[in-house]
């Protein structure tokens, strides 16, 4: 006679490293635990880490937002890392090396490393994708980004969002698709890494000259026409260096874009606004307080451009706002000064 029927184990929960515990990591981290995930978000400072294990907060960030009971914090590298299936990487592009270096031999020899940076590196041109796979030993296969119209604040808040996951190889981007897809929260995949990761970056910097903009009192009109044309030259960019122009024109590309130029909490927007009404880039850095990818960036992109042979005129005069080699009345007329030309 057959015996009773044999009972199946169920799946553990797949089980995510954060790091770090920053805006943009904290509500990530959030969304992979509503997603169904096991998270263990590591933080810099004991104080946020104890915080978020015993009130379920991070009043660095997000004070008044309740966070669910499968994350958890802590400050040890090594015990955030712990058996984990993801690295989620939510820190800024300049010190993704040195960092990661520091992390990697807690690197388990199957875990994924998921990038949500938008940042090109200072000195190399890298974007995030390779600085990983330099720094940490670990096959392009299992390196993947996220990136797409993602607002920090508005996620933590349960807003609706899509974003989309590159990986060369597809199984580990549905696999993290699976990880992280919540009721809010609803990713695609792709195999374009450099259009992702590109489109993540170059948007802040066009972000920043839309800031400028509309702290200058310039209207939708200059608006509409930096982030069309930046969205050009990011194109430009992009394909040179083998992007599918798709990628330019979906989540990762015009969505990202639209989003950061658009919305108050922008960082780079917010602090492009500053500069245009006059604030030092000191006194705009001090003000905006977190890190601004794009002022890291810019000058970075620009010679990755360059050694491309690509125009980014764009992107060119926020580099020489940023260096302070230009006035924001020579800034402006440099772009409306440009040769005329087919639009395409």
């Amino acid at each position: 006679m057959p015996g009773p029927p044999r009972r199946t184990r169920a799946a553990r929960p797949a089980r995510a490293a954060v790091f770090s515990a920053g805006s943009w990591g904290t509500a990530f981290a959030k969304v992979l635990a509503d997603a169904g995930s096991d998270v263990v978000l590591h933080a810099r400072r004991n104080e946020i880490a104890e915080a978020i294990n015993t009130r379920r907060r991070n009043p660095g960030y997000f004070p008044d937002t309740a966070l669910p009971p499968n994350l958890t914090a802590t400050t040890d590298p090594a015990a955030a890392l712990d058996g984990a299936d993801h690295l989620v990487l939510s820190i800024p592009a300049q010190s993704l090396r040195s960092n990661l270096t520091a992390w990697a031999p807690y690197i388990g020899p199957r875990t994924v490393i998921v990038s949500l940076i938008k940042g090109i590196e200072q000195g190399t041109g890298k974007r995030a994708s390779e600085v990983i796979a330099e720094t940490s030993g670990v096959p392009a296969d299992r390196i993947a980004v996220l990136s797409g119209p993602n607002l920090a604040r508005e996620i933590a808040t349960g807003q609706p969002a899509a974003a989309t996951i590159a990986c060369p190889d597809e199984t580990t981007a549905r696999t993290f698709q699976a990880a992280c897809r919540a009721p809010y929260f609803r990713p695609y995949t792709s195999t374009d890494v450099i259009g992702c990761e590109l489109g993540g970056a170059v948007k802040n910097v066009i972000a920043l000259a839309v800031g400028i903009a509309t702290g200058m009192s310039l209207g939708h009109n200059t608006a509409a026409m930096l982030i069309t044309r930046g969205l050009a030259e990011t194109t430009r960019l992009a394909t040179a260096l083998g992007a599918e122009p798709a990628t330019l024109a979906g989540l990762a590309g015009l969505g990202d874009l639209t989003a950061t130029c658009s919305s108050p909490l922008s960082r780079n927007r917010t602090f492009g606004t500053h500069l245009g009404r006059g604030l030092t880039i000191a006194q705009a850095t001090a003000t905006t307080e977190q890190t601004t990818e794009g002022v890291k960036s810019a000058q970075a992109i620009l010679d990755l451009a360059r050694a491309h042979h690509i125009d980014m005129p764009i992107t060119d005069v926020v580099a020489q706002l940023l260096r302070e080699e230009v006035t924001l009345g020579q800034a402006a007329a440099a772009l409306m000064q440009r040769p005329a030309k087919p639009e395409h």
